[in-house]
């Protein structure tokens, strides 16, 4: 695996450990395949490669679960996914607690905390209800409203990839998005491993940067985590 391994140099009001992320206004997540899961069904927990442009591995996330929530509660489980640079240091925690995701009812929908460095929240994401399209409101660690993420008709699309588009408050500019992409058939069919892009402005506050990491893994359990 080509790993970026160049230490970044700490930066005023930029949380340690995100200091690469003002640099890139792209990631792709890619989901390992697990060849457990491939072969028997068997959910196991999941674990990504965070990359950059030049395909270069600059974060690793993996899901922390029990085996009676994975195999019981599926893609509705509660989870903690911790994401460590290349040195093994944990620079996001993302914490989802167990809630409902019918579109049939507005209570109980789905949040998501994001923390850098762990212990310290920097951002939610917060589902809205809506009984056709997936939406939500991103907020800042004062829990004001800052972006919304909205997609296609029930998270589906025709289309090989799927976009949610990253919108400001007013829902006039799109300023980024998050791509579910199309990894083939045999993936597809025989596996629930993903792969994701994220677009978003360079001078996006490297906070959010993270946030929107922490969206991309909602957004696979909402829509695209089938149990086989």
């Amino acid at each position: 695996m080509d790993m970026y391994m160049m230490p970044n140099p700490s930066m005023p009001g930029v949380p340690p450990g995100l200091e690469y992320l003002t640099q890139v206004d792209q990631l792709l997540i890619k989901q390992r395949v697990e060849l457990i899961e491939a072969l028997a069904g068997f959910e196991s927990n999941n674990k990504y490669e965070i990359r950059n442009s030049l395909g270069q591995n600059v974060f690793f996330a993996v899901e922390e679960n029990d085996c009676l929530s994975r195999q019981c509660c599926g893609p509705l489980r509660s989870f903690t996914i911790r994401v460590l640079d290349n040195f093994g240091h944990e620079v996001i925690t993302i914490t989802r607690p167990l809630k409902c995701t019918s579109c049939l009812f507005p209570c109980c929908l789905q949040e998501m905390e994001v923390q850098s460095p762990p212990g310290n929240t920097v951002g939610y994401v917060l589902q809205q209800w809506h009984p056709i399209f997936p939406k939500f409101i991103i907020e800042n660690e004062r829990r004001e409203q800052v972006l919304k993420l909205h997609g296609p008709f029930c998270g589906w699309s025709c289309l090989p990839d799927v976009d949610f588009e990253i919108l400001t408050m007013d829902e006039i500019n799109k300023i980024g998005k998050i791509s579910k992409q199309w990894t083939g058939l045999l993936r597809e069919v025989f596996t629930d491993t993903d792969n994701f892009g994220i677009q978003f402005p360079m001078d996006l506050d490297v906070r959010m940067k993270a946030v929107m990491i922490g969206a991309c893994f909602l957004i696979d359990f909402m829509f695209f985590e089938n149990n086989q």
